[in-house]
């Protein structure tokens, strides 16, 4: 007897190219091959203590549902997290949600009706296709390209994606996948567009503390598109807590809040725990972060040099954020991470990176190019580097 069918919204919505190589890696696994994942942004660095001392000072009885727009005592510490950042916001301007992505996924259903379109640079973080595709919204790419360095597209090129469905644009910045970081100057022609064109704009700083020279810029420091402006973010990349799932909306448009705020109450509430603990590491010391950015730096030149070094391979070298668009002399990237782990190893071992194609909205778009998070010790970039240019030097395809 024949199973129903699937939704349509399910046949359409991509697999994620982070993880679409899982199950071959599953199977390299299994053969005892160890595998570098450089393939998804996993830190390696160790949570701070902070967090697991502060769950540990759990002391309630009852593990109760918390306030859907998160615990009032964490609303207050990230406002003042944001303040301290040059980011004038009150706790009612902000709402916890479970990581990043649902704060994605709620900022777009909030923006933009079922058919209605999101403008986005591409390459862009593959989830905001899957999302999309979820909430019925159409992602209309605006390309950007590794020899401009991957910078905001001109206006007349974002001016040339509007339609009458255009109800906002997403911005990344630091960016994933591409490294690049907004200037001021960019920053503003992204807020004139969206106030000209009577758009939202959904900015994506997640990896703000991310940024290897200068400051990083927030979207939410021009006052003139305050009612525009839907900042998301996540502690997972900043605290290397990607398992505690906390992630926040912030917006001044009091209907933006009331809208994401009932999609929150369908869900109930955040995590309590996960807050608990988030609220302990936002209390950590600027040290912290200087340490950390000094060791993603040190992971970035030593991968930037690498790559710079082997045969056919082209990059830009990535200003913020852990991550690299890597150019391969193979016309088809895809069969090349596959073949990666399936067909090669070296001394026992492989890598694991992720294909372009998955970064982008236009068809044949990244067919050579891949993603690479440097995640992994110096020590352990090296090595992988090895296994890539003899995989490279091998690969008959």
């Amino acid at each position: 007897m024949k199973s129903p069918d699937i939704s349509l919204r399910g046949k359409s919505t991509p697999e994620s190219p982070i993880r679409k190589l899982a199950v071959h890696a599953d199977a390299a696994k299994a053969h005892g091959v160890h595998i570098y994942h450089l393939n998804i942004g996993q830190p390696d660095i160790p949570t701070p203590n902070e967090f697991f001392q502060a769950l540990q000072s759990f002391e309630q009885k009852v593990l109760a549902y918390g306030p859907s727009n998160g615990l009032p005592e964490f609303l207050k510490t990230m406002a003042d997290y944001y303040r301290k950042n040059g980011i004038e916001v009150e706790p009612k301007d902000c709402m916890i949600s479970t990581a990043g992505s649902e704060a994605v996924l709620f900022a777009m259903m909030a923006a933009a009706s079922p058919g209605d379109e999101i403008i986005v640079p591409e390459p862009f973080y593959p989830n905001y296709n899957g999302f999309a595709h979820m909430a019925g919204i159409r992602l209309i790419p605006v390309g950007t390209d590794p020899e401009n360095g991957y910078r905001l597209p001109s206006i007349q090129k974002l001016e040339q994606c509007l339609t009458t469905r255009s109800r906002a644009i997403i911005i990344c910045s630091p960016n994933n996948p591409t490294g690049t970081v907004l200037t001021r100057e960019e920053m503003k022609i992204v807020a004139d567009f969206a106030l000209h064109n009577q758009l939202f704009v959904l900015s994506d700083e997640v990896y703000r503390e991310f940024c290897f020279s200068g400051k990083h810029v927030s979207i939410m420091e021009f006052s003139e598109i305050s009612e525009n402006a839907i900042l998301v973010d996540s502690l997972s990349k900043r605290y290397s807590a990607c398992g505690a799932r906390v992630g926040c909306i912030v917006s001044k448009n009091k209907e933006i809040m009331k809208t994401v705020l009932k999609f929150g109450q369908a869900r109930l509430c955040p995590p309590t725990l996960e807050q608990i603990g988030a609220m302990a590491l936002v209390k950590t010391g600027e040290r912290y972060f200087s340490d950390m950015l000094e060791e993603y730096r040190e992971r970035r030149d030593t991968l930037f040099q690498r790559l710079s070094k082997i045969q056919g391979v082209k990059c830009v070298k990535p200003e913020g954020a852990f991550y690299m668009m890597v150019t391969f002399p193979v016309k088809d990237i895809e069969d090349f991470c596959r073949w990666m782990l399936t067909d090669f190893h070296d001394q026992n071992e492989t890598v694991m990176i992720a294909p372009g194609p998955g970064f982008y909205a236009t068809p044949g778009r990244g067919m050579r190019e891949a993603r690479i998070a440097y995640v992994l010790n110096s020590q352990a970039l090296n090595r992988s580097m090895d296994i890539l240019e003899k995989g490279l030097n091998a690969y008959p395809g």
